[in-house]
């Protein structure tokens, strides 16, 4: 079922809540593919209740041209979710997330800065402020978010503690293709070459991983990463890095939990991956 406006949301989540019943919700921008359908099976799995948000954010958007060119698939979204049985899709029209005369912004220190948070600019911030508007409009117990958007994930976590919200924030593995090209919305614009060449990325991160996790040097690690990519067909590496996992630290030696973080562009788009050593 469909539902657009919060007030009815609301109410069917009321009743479920009288009822005992406990509610997890999958915020997703929609273009919905395997990794997002991972997230309402976690979901459906371990909550009475499940609601799939689709919101095209505009405020986590740096370029006007990037936000047009997101696909919005909505009737297609459904039919994927169809088999699932969730209890509520939530489309939420414009005015009902920023309303006229919307004046706030959420805004996350610390895991926010560099990696994606150096490149795009303000986005950060648009996706504090629609998660948090997200969580208060669905009440959910549980929120599913996949591992792939791996500074996201530290960036809700971040809040979620930070401004004592009653919300568990769940991580889900990253899923991947075949050849190990992650799942994204934004494969769907890869033409035919950029896609038999972008499973490079993923190649780079796990050989760096494991020459890492021998005990190699991190800097000439990282570079020969770099030119890997590159030589496989990538236009640009924007960042590549080492970074603790909890706290998103950057690293000079693999002495810890940490992920291996890559955005780089192909066919004239930004992928992101990472990996956990």
């Amino acid at each position: 079922m469909i539902v657009r406006q919060v007030g009815p949301l609301r109410q069917k989540v009321r009743a479920w809540k009288r009822a005992g019943q406990s509610v997890g919700v999958v915020p997703t921008m929609g273009a919905l593919h395997a990794g997002h359908l991972s997230l309402v099976d976690a979901a459906r799995a371990a909550c009475d209740r499940v609601i799939v948000t689709i919101f095209v954010n505009p405020r986590q958007f740096n370029s006007p041209e990037d936000l047009a060119n997101y696909p919005r698939t909505e009737t297609r979204d459904a039919a994927l979710l169809a088999p699932f049985e969730v209890d509520a899709i939530f489309v939420p029209d414009p005015d009902q997330v920023y309303p006229a005369g919307f004046a706030t912004n959420v805004s996350v220190s610390g895991v926010s800065e560099g990696l994606c948070g150096a490149h795009r600019p303000g986005h950060f911030d648009g996706v504090a402020t629609v998660v948090s508007k997200l969580f208060g409009m669905t009440g959910a117990e549980r929120a599913y978010f996949g591992e792939k958007d791996f500074q996201q994930l530290q960036v809700v976590r971040r809040l979620v503690a930070d401004l004592d919200l009653d919300v568990e924030i769940i991580g889900c593995p990253t899923v991947r293709e075949a050849d190990g090209l992650a799942l994204s919305s934004r494969n769907a614009r890869l033409d035919t070459a950029a896609r038999a060449a972008a499973p490079a990325l993923y190649r780079a991160l796990q050989d760096a991983s494991e020459a890492l996790v021998a005990g190699a040097p991190v800097a000439p690690t990282l570079a020969a990463a770099r030119a890997a990519i590159l030589a496989g067909g990538y236009a640009e590496v924007e960042y590549l890095e080492l970074r603790a996992e909890d706290g998103l630290a950057p690293l000079e030696q693999a002495d810890r939990p940490a992920r291996l973080l890559a955005a780089a562009w192909i066919g004239g788009v930004r992928l992101i991956d990472n990996i956990r050593l």
